[in-house]
Formats: structure tokens, C-alpha cells, sequence
């Protein structure tokens, strides 16, 4: 992918949700099949050295954000997330890599015909967070575009 596209990506991550600086989030990839966010453990640790479940669940749902911002690609568009559920299945001792899978093309090509019909539509996105080849964390959040 277009290493400019990344850090496009991540300057607006950092600009427009000032969060993700203080968190240290980074996209670490995109391509025809996922995004994935990173974050370093340091600022996003608890009081038992592992990944605060508020980090966790802040780096999930911005990587459905950020999934749902590329491939719309318009970017006068507001997205925001309508509803979403967590599972924390397994601590995070290190790095947070959340990987959203890109959303089905026909689930897609649905909400973005919504969206330039009514300048409005959803779409669930699932998120992961692997660590040590262990899903950690499952997020599945309803994502909302409006113009």
C-alpha cells in the first residue's frame, strides 16, 4: 500500500481524535484485505502491566473508523460509530494490533449505494486484537457515514 496513504491516515487519526497521539497509535498496514492499527503498551498499560481494556476498546474502534474512512474514501464524510460490543478474551502484555478485516464486497457496495443515495448508511466492521497469536479482543461495531 501507499506509504503516503498510511501516514495520510495517521496525521488525520492524530489531528481530528487527539487521543490517538497520546495513545501512540500508528497504521502499521492497508491492503486489499485489512487495516491494522498499532499501539505501543507504555501509555496504555494498567495497574497489572497489561493493556487497559479502555485502550483496547478506544484502538478497536478506531480501526473500524479508520477502515470504514479509507475505503469510503470521500473525505467530507462524518463517521461515527452507532453501536458496538467487546470481548476481552485474553490480557494483551505487549503491543496493541487491532486488524480489521475489510467488510464483504457486497455489504459494502450496499452501504455505500445508501450513502450516495441518502447520505446516510451503516455497516458492521469486526476487529481483532491478536497478540501472540491469540485473539484477544473481539469488537463488532455498527458504523454510521452521513454526509
Amino acid at each position: 500500500m501507499n506509504e503516503d496513504l498510511l501516514r495520510d491516515t495517521e496525521s488525520f487519526l492524530h489531528e481530528q481524535i487527539p487521543l490517538t497521539r497520546a495513545m501512540g497509535v500508528q497504521v502499521e498496514s492497508y491492503d486489499d484485505s485489512q487495516l491494522v492499527l498499532t499501539a505501543p503498551l507504555g501509555p496504555n498499560h494498567n495497574h497489572l502491566g497489561t493493556a487497559f481494556g479502555g485502550s483496547l476498546s478506544a484502538l478497536t474502534t478506531l480501526a473500524g473508523y479508520a477502515m470504514l474512512w479509507l475505503r469510503l474514501g470521500d473525505r467530507n464524510a462524518h463517521i461515527v460509530v452507532r453501536e458496538s460490543t467487546i470481548r476481552y478474551k485474553h490480557p494483551v502484555r505487549g503491543t496493541l494490533r487491532a486488524v480489521c478485516k475489510k467488510p464483504d464486497d457486497a455489504d459494502f457496495a450496499t452501504f455505500k449505494a445508501a450513502f450516495e443515495g441518502t447520505g446516510r448508511a451503516h455497516l458492521r466492521l469486526r476487529v481483532q486484537i491478536v497478540f501472540e497469536g491469540k485473539d484477544c479482543v473481539l469488537y463488532e461495531g455498527d458504523f454510521v457515514a452521513l454526509r
